[in-house]
C-alpha cells in the first residue's frame, strides 16, 4: 500500500465526517423534535446549551411549560422548589427554568429572542435579585458565558429601529461578546445608530441562522445532567395534601433538620463547603455594598419592554436576604429597601402590577437556604403567589413603556421617596 493510500485511510474518515456534518448544518431539513422525557430533563437541567439554544425551549413552551426566569436561586432544588410542587400535585403547568448563577437582565433579554412567539399572550415568572444591581452592572465574563450567537441572530433578523433595540445593541457592543463576530459587530453598530441593515447583512443572517439552528437541534439535548432525579426525589418527601399548613410544616421540618451546624440559619452543606473557616473575616464585609445606582436598571427595562411587546403576563418575585447574615456582614437595610422600592417603581409605573414582594421576610425561620437564596419556607411563600397566578385567568395586562428608564438619569437616581415620586 503506497503512502497516499495510507494517508487517506488516516484522514479520509475525518474529512468525510466533516463534510457530512457541514451538509447537515447547511441542509434545509428540520431535525426538530424532542421527546417528552427530554423536555422534562431540559426544563430543570439549567444547562447552558438549553438556555442559549432555541429548539427545546420552543417546543416545551408551546405546551404546558411556563418560563421561570431567574438566576442562582433556581438551582436550590429542595422538596418545596416550584418544579417539585408542580410535579407532585399535577399542576396545570410545569416550570421551565431559565437562568443560573450569572444570568442577569441583559442575558435574560437576549435569551427571550428565541422564544418570543411562545411568550405572546402567555404567562411567565421572573425572580429579580437585588445583587444584580451593582454599580458596574453585568459582568462581561458572566454575560459572555451565556452569550448566544443564535439569540443575537434571531434578534437581528426581526430588528426595528426602536429605543429598546438601539439600547440593546449598544449594551452588547460594550461587552467583548459583541465583538466576537466581525459581521455581527458591524450590524450591531448600525442598529445602535438607528441605521437599517443591508440586504447583504440579511443574507449573512439567514445563512448563520440555518447553521446555528441545526447545531442547536443536533446538540442541545446532550448532557442535560441529573437535576430531574432531584425533582423526583423531592416529590417523595412532600405531603399528600398541598394545603399551605401541610407544606409549611414539611418545610419547617426540613429546614430545621438541615441547619444544625451554624447559628445563621444557613444550610449545613453550604456552611461547611463555603463559609466554615471564613466567617470571622466576613464580619462587616458588606457594609459598603450598594445596589441603588446601576446600569442594571436600564438592562431590566429591556426585559420589561420585551414582556410588553409580547403581551406576556408576568409575576415578578422580589426575594429577601438572610437577615442574620445581612446583620453580620453589615449590609445596609435601608439601602436594600430603597433598591427594592426603585425596582417596584419601575414595575408599577409601567403597568407591571403582579409583584410578590418577599423582601421583608429574610428573618423568618427556614425561609432562606443560605445567605441570599430562597429555601424551604421561602419556596412555600413563592408558591402562595405562583399557584393562584397560574391557576386563575388574569386580566389582560396593560403596559405603557417609559423610555426614560433607559437613561443614565434613572440608572444613577438616588431612590429616595421624593426622587422616585418626581421621576417621570
Amino acid at each position: 500500500m503506497n503512502s497516499s493510500k495510507r494517508l487517506w485511510l488516516i484522514i479520509g474518515p475525518v474529512i468525510t465526517a466533516f463534510i457530512i456534518l457541514l451538509l447537515l448544518l447547511l441542509s434545509p431539513i428540520n431535525f426538530a423534535h424532542n421527546s417528552a422525557e427530554t423536555e422534562r430533563r431540559a426544563a430543570v437541567s439549567l444547562a447552558p446549551q438549553v438556555f442559549k439554544g432555541r429548539q427545546i425551549k420552543k417546543q416545551a413552551l408551546a405546551g404546558k411549560y411556563v418560563p421561570f426566569f431567574g438566576s442562582s436561586e433556581l438551582s436550590r432544588m429542595d422538596p418545596l422548589h416550584p418544579s417539585v410542587l408542580a410535579q407532585k400535585y399535577h399542576r396545570n403547568y410545569r416550570p421551565f427554568l431559565l437562568g443560573a448563577a450569572g444570568t442577569q437582565s441583559l442575558t435574560q433579554y437576549y435569551s427571550m429572542q428565541t422564544i418570543d412567539t411562545q411568550m405572546k399572550n402567555k404567562k411567565a415568572v421572573f425572580i429579580i435579585s437585588p445583587q444584580w444591581f451593582v454599580p458596574q452592572g453585568a459582568r462581561p465574563d458572566a454575560f459572555g458565558f451565556y452569550y448566544s450567537k443564535l439569540q443575537t441572530v434571531d434578534w437581528l433578523q426581526q430588528i426595528q429601529n426602536t429605543k429598546m433595540n438601539r439600547y440593546a445593541a449598544q449594551r452588547l457592543l460594550e461587552m467583548p461578546s459583541g465583538h466576537s463576530d466581525h459581521a455581527i459587530a458591524q450590524m450591531l453598530r448600525k442598529v445602535a445608530k438607528g441605521k437599517p441593515l443591508s440586504n447583504y447583512n440579511r443574507l449573512q443572517l439567514s445563512v448563520s441562522a440555518l447553521i446555528l439552528s441545526h447545531e442547536d437541534q443536533l446538540f442541545s439535548d446532550y448532557r442535560l445532567g441529573h437535576n430531574l432525579s432531584k425533582i423526583d426525589k423531592g416529590v417523595k418527601q412532600l405531603p399528600d395534601s398541598q394545603s399551605y399548613a401541610a407544606l409549611d410544616k414539611t418545610a419547617t421540618t426540613l429546614g430545621k433538620e438541615n441547619t444544625t451546624n451554624n447559628s445563621l440559619g444557613i444550610k449545613n452543606s453550604f456552611y461547611s463547603n463555603r463559609l466554615r473557616g471564613h466567617v470571622a473575616e466576613l464580619k462587616g464585609e458588606q457594609a459598603k455594598f450598594d445596589y441603588r445606582k446601576s446600569p442594571e436598571y436600564s438592562d431590566f427595562e429591556l426585559v420589561l419592554n420585551q414582556f410588553a411587546q409580547t403581551h406576556t403576563d408576568v409575576l415578578f418575585i422580589l426575594p429577601p436576604i438572610n437577615e442574620r447574615w445581612a446583620k453580620y456582614t453589615g449590609l445596609n437595610r435601608e439601602m436594600i429597601d430603597q433598591t427594592n422600592n426603585k425596582i417596584k417603581q419601575q414595575l408599577s409605573s409601567q403597568g407591571f402590577n403582579n409583584v410578590l414582594d418577599l423582601s421583608q421576610d429574610g428573618g423568618q425561620p427556614y425561609f432562606m437556604e443560605d445567605t441570599i437564596h430562597l429555601g424551604w419556607r421561602g419556596w412555600v411563600a413563592v408558591d402562595e403567589g405562583v399557584r393562584p397566578f397560574m391557576a386563575n385567568k388574569q386580566a389582560k395586562p396593560k403596559y405603557h413603556i417609559n423610555t426614560r428608564y433607559y437613561s443614565k438619569d434613572w440608572q444613577q437616581l438616588d431612590p429616595t421617596a421624593q426622587n422616585l415620586t418626581s421621576f417621570k
